[in-house]
C-alpha cells in the first residue's frame, strides 16, 4: 500500500475513534462496555496483525541481508581467487625464469668444463712435447 493511502487509511480511522468515543458518552454502561470490550479486542487483533507484519518485514529484511551478505561473500571469494591465481601465474613466470637461468648456468658450466677438458688436453700434449724436446735436446747434448 502506497504511503499516502496509509496516511488517507489513518485520517480514516481517526474520524471513526472519535466518532465512536463521542457515541459512547450517551451510551448506557453495559453499552459502553461492550463498546470498550470490542475497541479492546480490535487493538489486540490489530497488534497481533502489526506483529505478524513486522515479523514478516524482519524476515524480508535478513533475508535481503543474507542475500547481499552472501553476494559479498561471493564478490570477495571471487577476488581472492583471481589474486591468488595472479600470484601462481607470477610465482610460475618467476620460477620459469629460474629455472632457465640455472639451465643457462649449467649449459655454461658444462661449456666452462668442456673448453677446460680441452685445454688440458693441449697443455698435456705441449708439455709432453717439450719434454721430448727437452730429452732430446739433452741427448744432443751428451753426444
Amino acid at each position: 500500500m502506497a504511503p499516502s493511502a496509509d496516511l488517507s487509511r489513518l485520517s480514516a480511522r481517526a474520524k471513526e475513534a472519535e466518532d465512536n468515543v463521542a457515541a459512547a458518552r450517551t451510551q448506557a454502561p453495559e453499552g459502553l462496555q461492550e463498546t470498550a470490550d470490542r475497541a479492546r479486542e480490535k487493538s489486540r487483533q490489530s497488534a497481533e496483525e502489526m506483529r505478524t507484519r513486522s515479523a514478516a518485514a524482519t524476515a524480508d529484511a535478513e533475508a535481503r541481508a543474507d542475500t547481499i551478505q552472501r553476494s559479498w561473500n561471493e564478490h570477495l571469494a571471487n577476488a581472492r581467487e583471481r589474486v591468488d591465481a595472479r600470484k601462481a601465474h607470477t610465482e610460475a613466470q618467476m620460477a620459469e625464469r629460474e629455472a632457465k637461468d640455472a639451465e643457462d648456468y649449467a649449459v655454461l658450466a658444462v661449456d666452462l668444463a668442456y673448453s677446460a677438458i680441452e685445454e688440458a688436453e693441449y697443455a698435456v700434449l705441449d708439455a709432453t712435447l717439450a719434454r721430448l724436446d727437452a730429452d732430446a735436446a739433452a741427448r744432443v747434448a751428451r753426444d
